[in-house]
C-alpha cells in the first residue's frame, strides 16, 4: 500500500524484543540483532527486514521504532502493569518471574507518542557512507533508519512492584517464579542516536508513570 500510494514515509513498530540473546548493555542499533529468544521477537525482526527491503527495492523511507516495554493508560491487558494492578486489587497473588531479579528499561507511552511523533516528519536519507564491508545494522545505503525508544535507565522487577504497592496503598501477593521461556533477564536501551537525531529524550519517572497509570485504572475500573 505504501509503494503503490506514494506513501513518503513509514514509521512501524519493532520491539526491544529483538536483541534477544545479546548481552552487551545498553542495547545498541548497531548491534547484530540475529538471536531471538521468542517467535514475537522473531516477527519483529522480520519486519525490519521487509521494510529494508522495500526501502532498498523502492526507495520507501523506513524507520523502524523499537519500543522498550511501554507502559501507561490504555496499555495492553495482558502486560504486568495492568496484570499486577488487577491483582492486587482483588486480593490475587502476581506472577514475579525469575524470582524478581528482572531489569526492564519501562517507558512511559506520553514518550513512546512524542518519539513517535518526532519522527514522522523526518523520513530517513540513504547514508552514503555505509560500508558493506563494516555492516552497521542501524543505517544503510537504502533510506532506511532504526532507532531505541526507552528510558534509558533499566529499573529492577522488584522496585516496580514496590512503586506499585505505594500508589495503590496495598500489598501484593506474590508467587515467585523462574524465568520464562522466551524471556530475557535484562533491557537497557541506548538511545544516542534518537537524542542526536531528534532531540528528545524520555523523561518520565517510574514513580510518575505508575501514579498517572493508577489515576486512570480508578475511572476504568468504575466503568468496567
Amino acid at each position: 500500500m505504501c509503494r503503490h500510494n506514494k506513501i513518503e514515509h513509514l514509521v512501524y513498530a519493532s520491539s526491544s524484543s529483538v536483541y534477544g540473546m545479546n548481552v552487551k548493555m545498553p542495547f545498541s542499533v548497531h548491534d547484530n540483532v540475529d538471536h531471538p529468544v521468542s517467535l514475537y521477537a522473531a516477527t519483529k525482526k522480520s519486519s525490519e527486514l521487509m521494510a529494508h527491503t522495500y526501502s532498498h527495492l523502492y526507495n520507501l523511507p523506513t524507520t523502524g521504532l523499537r519500543f522498550f516495554t511501554v507502559y501507561g493508560p490504555l496499555g495492553r491487558t495482558d502486560m504486568a502493569l495492568f496484570l499486577f494492578t488487577d491483582a492486587i486489587l482483588n486480593d490475587k497473588a502476581i506472577k514475579v518471574f525469575n524470582y524478581g531479579k528482572m531489569k526492564r528499561d519501562f517507558t512511559y507511552i506520553d514518550d513512546i507518542i512524542e518519539g513517535v511523533v518526532r519522527v514522522l516528519n523526518n523520513p530517513p536519507l540513504s547514508n552514503p557512507n555505509w560500508d558493506k564491508e563494516k555492516v552497521d545494522p542501524g543505517t544503510s545505503s537504502a533510506p532506511y533508519k532504526i532507532y531505541n525508544i526507552g528510558d534509558n535507565k533499566p529499573v529492577e522487577l522488584m522496585e516496580f512492584i514496590e512503586t506499585l504497592e505505594k500508589k495503590l496503598g496495598k500489598k501484593a501477593k506474590k508467587e515467585f517464579l523462574p524465568l520464562q521461556d522466551g524471556d530475557v533477564p535484562e533491557t537497557y536501551a541506548d538511545i544516542d542516536n534518537l537524542v542526536r537525531g531528534f532531540g528528545f529524550k524520555p523523561n518520565t519517572t517510574i514513580d510518575e508513570g505508575i501514579e498517572k497509570f493508577v489515576e486512570w485504572y480508578g475511572g476504568y475500573r468504575k466503568r468496567n
